[in-house]
């Protein structure tokens, strides 16, 4: 098996003060498209390109005063999911450790921290539609058509609404902003 490798940056999100204020911004001086957005969750999803990239920024409420995290995380795209798998397998023999390891419906995505705690992902884009916020848990350790037939099964089912599976995050640190 070759090694993985990154293919590009997929997305970035940051913690904002002020989620409506930001969103404006980047929506009417800079041009970005809101592809998804969850007042609930305090989340506003943007691209460039939707037609290639559900969101190039991700926007996230809650950013504190005394907080000087301002990075919500970088995220780099794979060309495929054995890619992904590949990077799992590698994460695991460094001994990273997994905030967690989801379907976004449209994308596959391992969440891990740097060694000074920014948080990144690696993911692969499956080509499926699924409106955001969507998080089920993957296990990479099944097949590649196990875990592409289960996603697509969920999608066929929760696709048009979005999903948070709460107990993706419970086992998690993962702060969830609800507005």
């Amino acid at each position: 098996m070759a090694a993985p490798a990154i293919a590009r940056l997929g997305h970035v999100g940051i913690h904002c003060k002020d989620l409506q204020k930001q969103k404006q911004f980047y929506r009417d001086v800079l041009g970005l498209q809101v592809t998804n957005e969850d007042q609930n969750m305090g989340m506003v999803f943007l691209s460039a390109r939707p037609k290639e990239e559900d969101h190039e920024l991700l926007l996230c409420a809650g950013r504190e005063v005394d907080d000087v995290l301002l990075l919500q995380q970088v995220s780099w795209r794979c060309n495929s999911l054995d890619d992904v798998i590949g990077f799992y397998d590698r994460l695991k023999k460094h001994g990273v450790q997994f905030d967690m390891i989801v379907s976004h419906g449209n994308a596959v995505g391992i969440y891990f921290r740097d060694p000074e705690e920014n948080r990144l992902e690696i993911y692969w884009a499956t080509g499926l539609d699924a409106k955001q916020p969507y998080l089920e848990k993957v296990d990479l350790s099944e097949p590649p058509d196990e875990i592409m037939r289960k996603i697509k099964e969920s999608v066929a089912k929760h696709g048009k609404t979005g999903i948070v599976d709460m107990s993706a995050l419970e086992q998690q640190d993962i702060p969830v902003s609800r507005n």
